[in-house]
């Protein structure tokens, strides 16, 4: 099986003829998220309150894989927490938790929540109420670490294999919501007429994708690779004269030229412009050795859409393809 390494940043692609693997380090987000989660939880009683003030530690990692189409995440974390609770009468303690085994092999229910009083500190009801009802909220909180790590990069890191696309989960019925800016918020409302002369521009953008010109090429014409990037359903007939229809209609167009590999020509509009008007988009890729530079050519943008159009490219298309396939050193 012939094999090629991609690798941006933390996020590797394995390219092999009958797989594509992915890997990604979510080590940062999880301390983030594990923080913002932990930090104010508050419990009261009637001895008085108890509230989580700092997180000082936290150990370990986390990671997502996808093998043949399956997620697998893997998680290892030693959390150590500062807690405050503050009597009746206004006399203020502290006080440490400690959870050693937050990890994948361990249920929730199976998580060791260590609760105590700081050194010195003269014993109180507090304590008994944080490892009843503090504890409580503790597990809760470390279970929605586990639910958002699940659920947050589900999307990003399910992609189609080389020769088809690798099993997903069930659909739910919620969708997913885009930005509203979209690949840029509208600025005119469009025209209802057709065949009107409009003030248009036309612009290039040069960028550097860690991938061969291959897998590039795919990911603009394969229909599972655009709805991965996108993270929205999305119609993509990747044939000379197919239409393609994104990010919930915001983006339409058809190819006009195909070169495998090389170069793709297609007409593109956001839904916003003036009625059938299209702009010519080239993107012309060359193979550097280990990665692929890719030059995006655009004529006939409306003028007054200039530079949203070219945001829209980098955010949206750029940021959003490294960002999910590895192809770059960015993640976002």
């Amino acid at each position: 099986m012939k094999c090629s390494l991609s690798t941006g940043g933390t996020h590797s692609v394995w390219i092999c003829a009958n797989l594509l693997k992915t890997e990604r380090d979510v080590t940062g987000w999880s301390t983030d998220k594990l923080k913002e989660l932990l930090l104010g939880l508050r419990v009261e009683g009637p001895e008085g309150s108890c509230e989580v003030t700092d997180v000082p530690k936290l150990d370990g990692e986390a990671s997502i894989n996808n093998r043949k189409g399956k997620l697998i995440y893997f998680y290892e974390w030693n959390v150590k927490a500062t807690w405050t609770g503050t009597s009746k009468t206004g006399i203020k303690y502290k006080g440490n938790i400690e959870v050693p085994n937050l990890s994948d092999e361990n249920d929730m229910d199976d998580l060791d929540i260590s609760v105590s009083l700081c050194k010195d500190e003269p014993n109180t009801t507090l304590t008994e109420l944080m490892k009843k009802e503090g504890a409580k909220k503790v597990r809760a909180a470390l279970g929605s670490y586990v639910d958002h790590l699940k659920s947050e990069f589900t999307q990003g890191m399910i992609l189609p294999t080389a020769n088809g696309v690798a099993s997903k989960p069930q659909p739910t019925q919620t969708k997913v919501k885009v930005d509203k800016t979209q690949i840029g918020s509208s600025v005119s409302a469009p025209s209802p007429s057709t065949g009107v002369k409009i003030p248009t521009c036309k612009f290039s953008l040069k960028e550097t994708f860690l991938t061969s010109p291959d897998e590039l090429y795919r990911t603009f014409i394969n229909q599972d690779m655009v709805q991965a990037f996108t993270h929205t359903a999305a119609v993509v007939d990747g044939d000379k004269g197919g239409k393609f229809q994104l990010l919930e209609g915001s983006v339409n167009g058809e190819f006009l030229e195909l070169v495998p590999d090389e170069k793709i020509v297609m007409k593109w509009r956001f839904k916003t412009w003036p009625c059938e008007h299209y702009a010519t988009i080239t993107l012309n890729m060359k193979d550097r050795g280990n990665e692929t530079e890719l030059k995006v050519e655009c004529k006939g943008v409306p003028t007054v859409e200039e530079d949203r159009t070219k945001e829209g490219w980098k955010r949206h298309y750029f940021e959003a393809i490294k960002q999910t396939f590895g192809f770059g050193a960015r993640l976002y």
